[in-house]
């Protein structure tokens, strides 16, 4: 082993019995701009190197304890460490592209005219019944399904007995349903 190698596992070791700050400091100096060098020569762009730099040695500071100098050098560590996150920066960047094939960012197909017309009166009927109910039971209906909440959420939210919730919502699905059903003799009597 050179004087030099042993000079910097007796700083590594330092950094790992005492948080040395000058001895961490001194290893900094010396790695980090080499550490960018290499992983600019790798294809990295200037600042992506700069901060995997920077995590390199946030590594040796937290986990100097883990270096054995009778495995390898600092320098063999620190690299491999350097390496590692090379590795796992180009992992999360392609995971991060997107595919121009997925189904998410394919446009929707058009609506046909009769299916829209139909879920516009759909939604227009269910305004109508809607408006039937007293407002007590659409801020119910509302909370339950277009807000989503439990009963038992519900019934915290109101103060009401969670069997009143219960029962006024039951009640107004009923009213809704005598409505919407009525809605539909009409329009067939046409």
């Amino acid at each position: 082993m050179s004087e030099q190698h042993r000079h910097f596992a007796a700083l590594a070791a330092r950094i790992a019995g005492e948080r040395d700050r000058a001895a961490f400091t001194e290893l900094f100096d010396f790695f980090a701009p080499r550490i960018k060098a290499y992983l600019r020569r790798l294809g990295m762009e200037d600042g992506a190197a700069e901060d995997i730099a920077q995590d390199v040695m946030i590594v040796l500071w937290h986990k100097a304890h883990l270096f054995d100098p009778a495995k390898s050098s600092l320098s063999t560590w620190l690299f491999r460490v350097a390496r590692n996150r090379r590795i796992d920066a180009l992992r999360r960047d392609r995971t991060g592209q997107l595919d121009p094939d997925e189904p998410m960012l394919q446009p929707a197909e058009a609506t046909a005219v009769d299916v829209a017309m139909d879920a516009e009166q759909r939604d227009d009927r269910v305004r109508r019944a809607m408006a039937e109910l007293p407002g007590e039971q659409v801020e119910l209906v509302k909370m339950a399904f277009f807000l989503g909440y439990s009963h038992s959420r519900i019934a915290e939210q109101t103060g009401l007995p969670l069997g009143t919730v219960k029962s006024r919502i039951r009640l107004a699905f009923g009213r809704l349903r005598r409505a919407l059903e009525q809605d539909d003799k009409v329009d067939t009597d046409f």
